[in-house]
């Protein structure tokens, strides 16, 4: 310990934990990590947009590689950033420069904006090359500011609702897109915390039967320079830099602290109500981009220790993301901002779950993707961390990276195998029958040998990229020339079907069997082993007009529609119905994957696979490329985890993805007659009242019936 930081008034050495900056009553403990750093300044302001610090406060103190300094007198509210000292040398992978302010690491509230000038970069900008050069020019500026928070908060006793995963449905939203436009709501909340936590939004979740929310990145993110320079913004927020700051850009209530409460009541009050709240989070890059990027954060205070880099010229960066850099979880102080950040969320802010953004990147060590990484190991070890749920996206663009089906029991992962089979079944492709039986039933070909659960697989049609649900429908082209790269991004996965028209149209048939198609995909979705995800606005036919990338449209393109026609309402009330008839009925939430025999103390298979005779599907039957009906015979006995027995009604599912009605024979080996409950080829969708129907039964083209035989 060096003793000059006594000299210095009203500075104290401080201890080298917690990282951040927290306020103890009578002064603020900072402390930072760099493991190749010379020295480091706190630097304190008093409003975002000066460019000058009002205090420096260097500190001297070292621990394990922390520096950590307690400056007495600094409460909440107080801005500030650091410098940090050391090598410039980017050819040996440090690219120190104490003239730009960075973010700290550990920020819990973050104001302001990053200025896209020229002073925001390590280098002069220019020639390639001269990212070997320093540049000397203040970034202070430019640069948001980090705030010191009061955590205080009365959480009135709150608890996690903990809704079992096979019970759960999630709604995938955007924090700001799901009521910028909601005008019940006040206009001074509209795209906030508040309004997610509003009385209102939550009577419109309960309504639509959803039990977690989703939120795309809500920790602190900044707008690309790409992006603003075309006047753009990064509308999703897949650009985080701040793990443990709840964005400013949507707080209702002022960005020096207050979006942390805000955050905190929109929690409590969804947590009121029985809904859980799941983040999506961004920890395997930064808004940092490659060796030509700015230095904002984690670059200058140590590119060394929290980067991957290539190892035969650390100048450049290793790149899994698509974004320029990889974060380098696998090292001991990333992986601890990493699980800090976890357990701060969980902790502090009481959220219930966590969607990872291209997971396989988080777990690889050196380079490929590792099962027994000290990502999964820490993961599963801790006592927090491992009680909430936890989700996978289980693919990134580095070697062998799709990992689907592959990670570790505690987690769910989102299923694109799942999307991609429902999306060619109704599509009409050919050969994907026994696919699409597989996606019903829990993908036990994907998860059931690694000894998980249907609700390992998180089924969904849509999602946040991509087409909506309406879209696909509607348009086989993308329409993205908003986007101002001359349409060639988004994905050409050529599973879309505009029914015969491109676009909006005002042929009463096509417009038909849009609808019918919508209703299609949300009834498979609903009625599908594993866990459903509805991605906001399709349960009331949002349309982004064909953008099917629409990460830089924050605006009506991407803003959900609250005035919605007969229609669109019509389509809602569908979804809230099939939400309560999964909640209602065991059988389609199953704790243990179909086994194909019959249950203990039963004659009947727990599931069977019948054509349209009513006979089990053969294997010639299930192989054959022009087999585009069957039905899925679902035993209402039903085991629990304990392998105990207990009763649902008996169901059929019949889906014709065929351009013919078809005549389905009905079992008869069931007591009390087959009763009609969905017909997706009607616009109603859920028979008011249940009709006894007689085999053999007409499914209509490209539609599915469900029908039921009471328990017992």
């Amino acid at each position: 310990m060096d003793n000059r930081s006594m000299i210095q008034t009203g500075v104290l050495p401080g201890a080298p934990y917690p990282l951040g900056a927290t306020w103890m009553e009578n002064g603020v403990q900072f402390a930072l990590f760099s493991s190749n750093a010379t020295r480091v300044d706190i630097c304190l302001f008093d409003r975002v947009e000066d460019a000058q610090e009002s205090r420096t406060i260097p500190i001297f103190n070292r621990t394990n590689q922390i520096w950590h300094a307690f400056v007495e007198g600094v409460k909440p509210g107080q801005l500030y950033g650091y410098r940090v000292h050391g090598p410039f040398a980017p050819l040996e992978g440090h690219r120190f420069n104490p003239a730009k302010l960075l973010l700290d690491p550990y920020a819990k509230a973050v104001a302001g904006k990053v200025t896209w000038g020229e002073e925001v970069f390590p280098y002069p900008l220019g020639n390639p090359e001269e990212d070997l050069v320093c540049d000397d020019r203040n970034s202070a500026g430019f640069m948001p500011k980090c705030v010191v928070i009061d955590p205080s908060f009365d959480w009135e006793g709150d608890t996690l609702p903990r809704t079992p995963m096979n019970e759960t449905i999630i709604y995938e939203m955007h924090t700001r897109g799901f009521s910028k436009l909601w005008t019940a709501l006040p206009e001074g909340i509209r795209g906030t915390y508040a309004a997610v936590g509003s009385p209102q939004a939550i009577e419109y979740f309960r309504k639509l039967g959803v039990t977690a929310v989703e939120l795309l990145p809500v920790q602190h993110h900044l707008d690309s320079k790409h992006l603003y320079d075309r006047g753009l913004a990064d509308y999703w927020g897949y650009n985080t830099i701040a793990f443990l700051s709840p964005d400013s850009r949507f707080s209702s209530a002022g960005w020096h602290g207050e979006q942390v409460r805000e955050f905190k009541e929109m929690v409590r009050n969804l947590h009121q109500a029985g809904i859980e709240v799941i983040l999506d989070v961004v920890y395997q890059h930064t808004p940092e981009g490659n060796h030509l990027g700015p230095s904002l954060c984690f670059k200058g205070i140590d590119n060394s220790s929290y980067y991957r880099l290539t190892d035969d010229n650390p100048r450049y960066y290793m790149d899994y993301t698509g974004t320029g850099n990889t974060l380098a979880v696998y090292r001991p102080n990333v992986l601890q901002l990493v699980m800090d950040s976890l357990r701060y969320w969980i902790t502090d802010m009481h959220v219930d779950g966590f969607r990872f953004d291209l997971a396989p990147a988080l777990a690889r060590e050196l380079k490929e993707v590792e099962k027994l990484s000290s990502f999964f190991d820490v993961i599963h070890q801790d006592p927090v961390i491992s009680q909430v749920k936890l989700i996978a996206e289980p693919w990134d663009l580095g070697p062998s990276g799709d990992q689907v089906g592959k990670f570790p029991v505690l987690w769910s992962e989102w299923n694109d195998r799942y999307r991609d089979t429902v999306r060619r079944f109704w599509k009409g492709d050919e050969g994907c029958t026994s696919h699409m039986a597989s996606r019903l039933s829990g993908s036990a070909d994907l998860y059931e040998t690694t000894g998980k659960t249907p609700s390992a697989s998180i089924n969904f049609v849509t999602a946040h990229d991509g087409f909506t649900l309406n879209d696909l429908v509607s348009y086989q082209e993308t329409h993205n020339e908003a986007n101002g790269e001359e349409n060639r991004d988004g994905h050409k996965n050529n599973l879309s079907w505009n029914c015969g028209c491109e676009g909006p149209t005002d042929d009463p048939e096509i417009n038909k069997l849009r609808r019918r198609q919508r209703r299609n995909f949300l009834a498979t979705l609903f009625l599908s082993q594993g866990v459903p995800m509805l991605c906001a606005g399709d349960e009331c036919g949002r349309t982004r007009n064909g953008n099917n990338n629409a990460y830089c449209q924050d605006n009506e393109i991407s803003w959900q529609r609250w005035d919605l026609n007969p229609e669109e309402e019509s389509l809602f009330r569908l979804v809230a119905e099939l939400a309560a008839f999964r909640k209602a009925h065991p059988v389609f939430r199953r704790l243990r994957f179909f086994s194909g025999r019959p249950l203990r103390g039963t004659n009947l298979k727990d599931v069977r696979w019948l054509n349209t005779s009513g006979a089990d599907m053969t294997d010639e039957e299930w192989s054959g490329d022009f087999i585009k009906c069957f039905g899925a015979f679902f035993n209402g006995h039903v085991m629990d985890q304990h392998g105990d027995l207990y009763s649902d009604d008996f169901f059929l599912l019949c889906l014709n993805a065929s351009h013919l009605p078809l005549d389905f024979t009905l079992p008869a080996d069931v007591h009390g007659g087959w009763h009609q409950l969905l017909d997706t080829y009607e616009e109603d969708g859920f028979a008011r009242e249940p009709a006894q129907v007689q085999s053999p039964i007409t499914v209509r083209e490209r539609s599915l019936i469900l029908l039921c035989t009471p328990r017992g």
